[in-house]
């Protein structure tokens, strides 16, 4: 028995640590794959999409608040890897690894399910977990470049909507994904494999040429969330709708197709308010469809039952009426 307790002891400090570098090596990716497309607003580089918020939030939601060292750790890496550290870095670091901690303990006090089967989870996830929380980051990093000097006071808001909605839209895009791979099971019917593979097909060939033409054609994109939402709900629609959005960005940053001759500003807002949008119909049109559905299901349950109970009771009553006709002296 001792043994065992020892091997317990000695087992948590190593999961721990493991635990702590495959946030960090995760998060860290992740701020790599983010610093591949900038922006400029108002003299400061910003990246429209931050897959390192979405990266933390789901790993505080599935492993729990242990791990916000694992957080901390890659801010510092991808931190050192952007620039020299100074003191102001430290506040930077404090914010990023504060924010998707907060979005936690927030969530987790309304009660939010991991699995996101309910409408209520998904509007938690898009107002505590992304808005209110990145306000944490946004709000200290901006801050942090007006006293610096990096940044003129003029630019606060400017550089402060752009990391905020940034930081949002890796929690919205990244996070639910992420929540839901543990949840996937393989494998799938046929007919649906051949339905998911005409999905990406169809992804393929529609979303390259409507984020890079110049006709404005972002909105023909919509349709194919509604369908991936409908037949295959979250698993089919976040992935359409990442998708989307990473060749999005990619275009707003080369500033070809609907984003050519745009503004920093323009092309900041135009990009945010289609990710947003994307994101917003994935989540809440697929937690509708999952809730109606449940909601399908227990009804039907609940008939099945009822019907098995009202068998119940016609066959006691049947068995009831034979005993009774069969006594002596019952007839005539």
């Amino acid at each position: 028995m001792a043994c065992v307790v020892a091997r317990q002891d000695l087992r948590t400090p190593a999961v721990f640590v493991l635990e702590t570098l495959a946030v960090a090596a995760c998060y860290y990716a992740g701020g790599r794959l983010g610093l591949l497309r900038e922006l400029t607003v108002a003299g400061a580089v910003v990246s429209p999409l931050w897959p390192p918020t979405g990266v933390a939030v789901a790993a505080l939601l599935v492993l729990g608040p242990r791990c916000w060292a694992g957080i901390a750790l890659g801010a510092l890496l991808v931190l050192t890897h952007l620039t020299s550290l100074e003191p102001a870095s430290v506040g930077v670091l404090v914010g990023n690894t504060a924010a998707p901690v907060a979005g936690y303990l927030l969530l987790r006090r309304v009660g939010f399910r991991t699995d996101l089967s309910r409408l209520r989870d998904c509007l938690a996830l898009v107002f505590l977990g992304a808005f209110a929380a990145m306000l944490i980051s946004s709000s200290t990093g901006a801050a942090l470049l007006v006293a610096t000097g990096d940044l003129p006071g003029r630019g606060f808001w400017g550089v402060w909507l752009a990391w905020w909605v940034g930081d949002a839209m890796g929690v919205l895009l990244v996070t639910p994904l992420l929540l839901l791979l543990p949840r996937l099971r393989f494998p799938l019917p046929r007919a649906r494999w051949k339905e998911a593979v005409g999905l990406a097909v169809v992804a393929g060939c529609l979303v390259p040429p409507a984020t890079r033409s110049p006709a404005s054609l972002l909105f023909a994109i919509y349709p194919l969330l509604i369908w991936a939402a409908l037949r295959f709900r979250l698993p089919g629609s976040m992935p359409c709708a990442l998708y989307a959005s990473v060749l999005a960005t990619v275009a707003a940053t080369d500033r070809i197709g609907p984003f050519a001759h745009m503004t920093d500003v323009q092309v900041l807002v135009n990009l945010q308010a289609f990710n947003g949008a994307m994101a917003l119909t994935s989540l809440l049109l697929s937690a509708v469809i999952t809730e109606q559905q449940h909601t399908r299901r227990s009804v039907e349950r609940a008939c099945q039952e009822l019907v098995e109970v009202l068998e119940h009771l016609t066959a006691g009553e049947t068995a009831a009426g034979r005993r009774d006709g069969g006594r002596p002296g019952d007839t005539g």
